[in-house]
């Protein structure tokens, strides 16, 4: 059977089978894989390093009013806004 003769209803039917193979593997592998639910990874455990320090917020923050450090000069010609 060559293309020309497929019906185009055959080709759907045949590319919808695909895909609901497609979907079945999919699940399968994940049944396989995956472990019980729930489960936690046996990985390092995690805890605080040597040089790590904890302190409390201070109550007031270091400044109430950011001003700026350096300013800029307007080149000549132009007018401040």
């Amino acid at each position: 059977m060559e293309w020309s003769e497929v019906k185009s209803s055959q080709l759907k039917v045949v590319a919808a089978g695909v895909g609901a193979g497609a979907l079945v593997a999919m699940g399968a592998l994940t049944v396989v894989f995956s472990g019980p639910p729930g489960a936690l990874s046996d990985g390092p455990e995690i805890t605080l390093g040597s040089t790590t320090t904890s302190t409390t917020a201070p109550a007031e923050l270091a400044t109430s009013v950011a001003s700026p450090t350096l300013t800029a000069h307007l080149p000549e010609g132009m007018t401040p806004p």
